[in-house]
């Protein structure tokens, strides 16, 4: 693959960097960022209370509602202009929310928001892989990620600050103010894709699009088994997470009767754990390799879900979640990066089109499962949560053994 850093400016690289990181911090936010005004959100619709996960899935679904078109759509015509695009769908619905006056116009728009994950996975993610080379692309990737992170870190504490004097509907606004500023960002550093017409050797020719061939493309990734391991490995892996940002203000306001400051104080451990799990994959990554980083990752993951399944029958309060849930979450922000890195080149597609995949697949996975565990009470108890999140994130092992005891490919 063809690497675009000796063509830009330290300015220009900066800037690109940077407006990616923006615009997906933008899209967790709209989500983390309204959370703790979930209750007040259903209260003045006159909805349930417990429409509050599956407001949070249907964002989640709405990242893989495009991937599968703008990802090779974006490898035939280049990046730019898709993130453009989706960035300002963003702006609009962001802004589009504030009139809502039911239930079902939030959660369609909820929907449309959430489109804009499909974008940061299907275009922003390639992009960076085409800028970088292979231990700077992971590195970039974990350092971007640290930059999302602190949404759900600092989302749910600032959510709930800004909710001593804003509506949740001022928050939408605040939201669709920053998300037109990253379209500017945007719209000034991020480059053109110039090597498509002359493919490296790892890139996919340049052909017509065909919906016929597309759908022949995708087809033969759903029959790649090692592919297929890798990306259910991804959702599951973060399946817990997931779960835990779409139930704790049912887990900790409601059931537990916690305000939302105190809401949002109880995410920074979680999260932390993660950007401190994204700094030690930094630091391994070229001492180990990218499958060294993923193995030692599963022993803080493996620890901290099996504390909270043994756990799970006694009286479980909150610090000892939150300890079982950080300590997964170390492992988390090791292995996450360096699993998306080995799924994305275990085909040699294009990487639009595979990264589109990898996104749809750990997604939906992400979504369903946690709409599951909704439905099947996760969020009624401390003790419930922590017995489905273990054996539910758990579960990765069996997808990750299938996926790592097959030939690796060079990434």
């Amino acid at each position: 693959m063809q690497n675009l850093l000796a063509t830009l400016s330290p300015i220009r690289l900066t800037g690109f960097c940077l407006a990616i990181a923006l615009f997906e911090l933008l899209t967790y936010m709209a989500s983390d960022l309204v959370m703790p005004a979930m209750l007040a959100v259903t209260q003045e619709l006159d909805a349930p209370a417990d429409q509050i996960p599956y407001a949070f899935n249907l964002y989640l679904l709405g990242g893989v509602v495009l991937p599968w078109l703008i990802g090779p759509l974006s490898d035939r015509y280049g990046r730019r202009s898709f993130m453009l695009a989706g960035c300002a769908g963003f702006v609009l619905a962001c802004a589009a929310i504030t009139l809502v006056t039911h239930m079902q116009g939030f959660n369609g728009l909820r929907l449309i928001q959430g489109m804009g994950l499909g974008f940061v996975i299907a275009v922003s993610y390639p992009a960076i892989q085409e800028v970088f080379d292979e231990s700077d692309a992971v590195k970039v990737m974990a350092l971007l990620g640290n930059l999302a992170l602190l949404s759900p870190l600092l989302g749910p504490l600032l959510g709930g600050l800004l909710l001593q004097w804003l509506s949740w509907r001022e928050l939408f606004v605040l939201l669709a103010g920053l998300g037109a500023f990253s379209w500017l960002a945007l719209w000034a550093f991020m480059p053109r894709t110039p090597g498509l017409a002359h493919p490296g050797p790892r890139q996919a020719a340049l052909e017509p699009f065909e919906l016929r061939m597309l759908i022949r493309r995708y087809g033969a990734l759903l029959g790649h088994r090692g592919f297929m391991a890798a990306c259910v490995a991804l959702g599951l892996m973060s399946l817990p997470l997931i779960a835990w940002i779409g139930l704790s203000p049912l887990l900790l306001i409601q059931a537990q009767g916690l305000s939302p400051l105190v809401y949002g104080l109880w995410q920074i451990p979680v999260f932390s754990g993660v950007i401190i799990g994204n700094l030690l994959l930094n630091r391994l990554v070229e001492r180990v390799g990218v499958r060294g980083v993923l193995r030692y990752s599963l022993w803080p993951l493996s620890a901290g879900l099996i504390a909270l399944v043994i756990a799970s029958p006694f009286n479980l309060g909150v610090p000892a979640l939150v300890s079982g849930l950080s300590l997964y979450a170390l492992g988390l922000g090791m292995g996450n990066a360096a699993l998306y890195r080995l799924a994305l080149f275990a085909s040699d597609d294009s990487k639009g089109l595979v990264s589109a995949m990898v996104g749809m697949i750990s997604i939906a996975v992400m979504s369903s499962a946690g709409s599951l565990l909704a439905l099947l009470g996760a969020g009624t108890s401390l003790n419930a949560f922590a017995w489905m999140v273990g054996i539910g994130g758990l579960s990765c092992l069996v997808a990750l053994r299938l996926f790592l005891s097959r030939p690796p490919a060079h990434v």
